[in-house]
This record gives C-alpha cells, structure tokens and sequence, in this order.
C-alpha cells in the first residue's frame, strides 16, 4: 500500500464495514482522514462501520476512538449482565442516549450542514433484504438508524426504524460496494476489519427456532449470512486487483474479537489503521 495515489472525484464514496470492536481499526484511518481534511462526497456505513462515520461526518476528531477505548474502559458496556439485565449484549441506552446527550455531545448540527451523503445500512426484519437510509436532520432518526444498523442477531433487541423492525446491516449486506456503485461512486475506497484472505465459514448459519419467528424473512438472511459476506469479499478483492478500488484492511489476522474487552489489543488495532491510511496518498481532483 505504501506510495499508493488515490484521486478523489465526484465519483469517489467512502465504503465502511461493521464488524463490533474490530472497528476501531476504522477509527484509526477516519482519524487520520479528519488530520488531513480528507472528505468523500459519499460514505456509506453498516453498523460499527455507520457509527464511526457519525463521528467523522461531524469532524469530531477523537470522539469514536474515546467512545472504543477509554469509555469501554471506564464504563465496561459490554458482557452478559447486560444481557441478562437489558436483554441486549451491549449498554445501549449508554452508548445511544447517556454518550451522545450528555457523556460526550454529538455535533448534530455539524452533521446536518456537511455536504456528504450519507447511507447507513440496516436489515429488514419483513423481508430479510438490506435498507438504505438517509438521515442528517432529525437526531432522533439518526439514533434510531444507528442503533438499527448495530443491532446484532441474537444478542441485541429488534429496533424500529420509521415503525419498522430493523436489525444489523451485515445481516444482508456487510460490506455494500455494490450499493456504492449503482448510486454512481465507482472510485471507492473500503475499509475492512479484516485482513487479506479472510472468508466466513461456508454452510449455513444455524437460527435457534425461538428466534425471530415473527420473521422469517431475516431468519433466512441470517442463514444466507456466511454466503454472502463471502461473495461480497471475493467482489472487493477482484476490483481491488483491477484497480478499480482502493482498500484499507489489517495486515494481520484480527486478534481482536467482535465484543473484545482488552483495551490494549484495541489500541494497537486503532494505531495499524491510522498507520495504514498514512501510507496512501489523498489527492483531490
């Protein structure tokens, strides 16, 4: 990647992938974009990957980095009492109402007078398929869409969007390139959370009957997940080697898990973004 150009154009989007806790990786390289005043006319995120692209839509430098590690470390907001208490793995009435009301203000208005789109990706529980959302106004809707995107399967409560049942983005489309493209960004650049080579396992994923009954669409999503996930790398990886896009991934393989506790393993993770993005030169065309 070192002396690698990137010329940003009109058709130049900002394509973010989840992945829990591996997204501090992200807010390394959106870091890094914020000290360089690098912009894209376009981002679209799905769920840790949409709530990192909150932070860096409204210049809040630092901010996602605070919310991953030093916030995590004081408050511990993720583990099974939640679960058992809130019936979500994560505190999320701390980190979409405590964090962005009081704890550490989100800039809304900042967000609402940036000119770049913004497309945050949830999962459809009615129909299982991926929805893509626009928001820089209404700050409820813009919680609302966040949380959506970042709901997990299994371990994190429905939430509705507009009166409907949403869950995580990376359920039907975790890495949306292809939505990119057919919005006319062909110049992209994607960060991953994963390193070169990476696939899911193949086979289907295993839904325990008692979940989502109401919804069999998304049950069938979630078992098509693996599958998906898989033919959306293997599409990055083929027009990264043509040249077509630019990607920003981990070197080595992720040591850091989707609801990783260890600080330290998480900063090293921010630092490898941040050092990886600095070896890519921006140019604005």
């Amino acid at each position: 990647m070192a002396n690698k150009i990137v010329h940003i154009t009109e058709s130049s989007g900002l394509v973010l992938e989840g992945g829990g806790m591996r997204g501090i990786f992200t807010n390394g390289v959106l870091d890094y974009f914020m000290d360089k005043g690098i912009a894209f006319p376009y981002i679209i995120g799905v769920s840790a990957g949409a709530c990192n692209a909150l932070s860096y839509m409204s210049h809040q430098r630092g901010r996602a980095k605070y919310i991953n590690i030093d916030l995590l470390k004081e408050r511990n907001y993720i583990g099974f009492k939640y679960l058992l208490t809130k019936r979500n793995i994560m505190d999320f009435d701390l980190l979409f109402h405590e964090l962005p009301e009081k704890i550490y203000p989100y800039d809304y208005d900042a967000l609402a007078k940036n000119g770049t789109r913004l497309e945050i990706v949830t999962t459809s529980c009615n129909t299982g398929k991926a929805c893509y959302f626009e928001e820089k106004n209404n700050p409820k809707r813009v919680i609302d869409l966040v949380k959506a995107s970042s709901s997990l399967p299994f371990v994190c409560p429905i939430t509705n969007v507009d009166g409907k049942p949403m869950l995580d983005g990376g359920i039907a489309d975790s890495i949306p390139l292809e939505r990119a493209i057919s919005q006319g960004y062909y110049n992209n650049v994607v960060v991953l959370t994963r390193n070169k080579g990476y696939r899911k396992p193949t086979g289907a994923t295993k839904v325990p009957f008692m979940f989502y009954r109401k919804y069999p669409m998304v049950k069938e999503a979630i078992r098509q997940r693996n599958m998906i996930y898989n033919r959306e790398i293997e599409l990055v990886e083929k027009l990264e080697e043509q040249g077509m896009i630019t990607v920003i991934r981990p070197e080595k393989p992720i040591e850091v898990g989707r609801m990783e506790r260890d600080t330290e393993k998480l900063l090293a993770l921010y630092e490898e973004g941040y050092s990886l993005a600095s070896k890519i030169e921006f140019k604005i065309r």
